[in-house]
């Protein structure tokens, strides 16, 4: 299944900073893939942090890069 943009939400956002939120049928692999959020490229930036929400597990991600792909990275 591809993204659904009516799965994901903004919880906050401050200071060009942004918290989502994303839930799926989907497992964590898939979502957390370069390019799985790149219709919504724009909104995205660096550093904004997704909290997932997958078919098998849910994790804390930050979007590390947005120009090409957007692409995740583990939040630490």
């Amino acid at each position: 299944m591809a993204f659904q943009n009516k799965n994901l939400s903004v919880i906050a956002y401050a200071n060009g900073f942004t918290l989502w939120h994303y839930a799926a049928a989907e497992k964590m692999d898939t979502i957390s893939a370069a390019g799985y959020f790149d219709s919504v490229k724009t909104l995205m930036n660096v550093g904004d942090v997704i909290i997932i929400n997958g078919s098998d597990n849910t994790a804390f991600k930050k979007v590390s890069a947005n120009e090409t792909n957007v692409t995740l990275a583990p939040l630490s």
